[in-house]
């Protein structure tokens, strides 16, 4: 269970039983889980670098184990830290592909590599949003992350949804679980339904999107800040990837008119997806980000999380999750 912090199933359980028998030594250990002593010594070595066993104080031939609260806090402290910069040199390099793709596409004829093209800036992004809306002839297929809507945008796309649908078009969008909680945003989905809209909620999306008729897609650059670029798909391998995901998504959303369902033990979904959010190692604001809700509502979320799975930190309360269920032992 703690192979995800980078401890191999043999010094974990060495490191476990020298927790519950911390007076023995090499060769009670290793008789008590009938291994022998050198394999015993290796993994303490292994300890030792993880700064999970220390030499005694009080005899310096003997070793001891470290109190978990501090040891594995810091192992988890740790791989969070790389996990941050490694989302942040991500972000970079979501960036530079991005403006690679704008500054040689036109070079390409079609075939491998071609089939995508950079849209910068926001307006540009809604010229080319209306672009789409002319020429859709089936499906239109929306992720509309970032939570309630603003009362501006939702007015100001109530003409050409009516248009689409009055022209027999399949809308199928998918918005966060959070949209349940505002009032307009939730009349606006309503008045979508109402109009031949199918309308789903999910407790997270990975970014915002638009899928064409099965051929053309309009994707952002970045999840962060979907006003800053996008690009439009038209590689058909690539297509079929984002429409795979979509429906993947799809099918899992729960209709409008449906709560959300519970995760095991009495989890909400919402719960279920912060923990979730929690394993992966992102922070309150991130998680705010994701779920289209406030980081106070993160936090007290969090807060009753550690309450409910009876933990003193976030290390605990993922350790507890596993334990009920609630997390797969092999999450991220």
């Amino acid at each position: 269970m703690l192979s995800g912090l980078g401890i191999d199933s043999v010094a974990e359980v060495v490191y476990r039983t020298m927790l519950s028998r911390p007076e023995g030594g090499v060769a009670d250990w290793a008789d008590s889980l009938g291994l022998p002593a050198g394999a015993v010594r290796d993994a303490l070595d292994r300890l030792s670098r993880l700064a999970l066993v220390r030499r005694s104080t009080e005899d310096h031939t003997q070793v001891r184990p470290v109190n978990p609260l501090l040891g594995l806090e810091a192992l988890l402290a740790q791989q969070q830290a790389d996990l941050a910069a490694h989302q942040q040199r991500v972000e970079a390099s979501r960036a530079v592909v991005a403006e690679t793709m704008a500054q040689f596409a036109h070079q390409y004829a079609p075939g491998a590599g071609a089939g995508f093209h950079y849209v910068a800036g926001v307006d540009a992004i809604r010229e080319q949003i209306e672009i789409l809306t002319t020429q859709v002839q089936e499906e239109f297929l929306t992720f509309a992350p970032g939570g309630p809507q603003t009362p501006e945008n939702m007015v100001a796309s109530r003409p050409l949804n009516l248009r689409l649908l009055e022209q027999g078009i399949r809308m199928r969008t998918v918005y966060l679980d959070s949209i349940r909680r505002d009032a307009p945003t939730v009349a606006h989905a309503e008045w979508l339904v109402a109009h031949g809209g199918m309308i789903r909620t999910a407790p997270s999306l990975p970014n915002r999107l638009i899928l064409v008729d099965q051929r053309i897609a309009l994707i952002a650059t970045d999840s962060q800040n979907t006003g800053a670029g996008a690009v439009m798909v038209e590689n058909a391998g690539t297509i079929t990837l984002i429409s795979a995901l979509f429906e993947s998504v799809w099918q899992s959303a729960q209709p409008l008119g449906v709560s959300p369902e519970r995760a095991p033990e009495d989890l909400t979904s919402h719960q279920a997806e912060v923990l979730r959010l929690m394993a992966r190692g992102l922070t309150d604001d991130a998680i705010a980000h994701q779920l289209g809700v406030s980081a106070r509502t993160v936090r007290r979320t969090v807060s009753g999380l550690l309450t409910q799975l009876e933990a003193r930190s976030r290390f605990q309360a993922g350790v507890e999750a596993v334990r009920r269920g609630h997390l797969d032992s092999t999450a991220e």
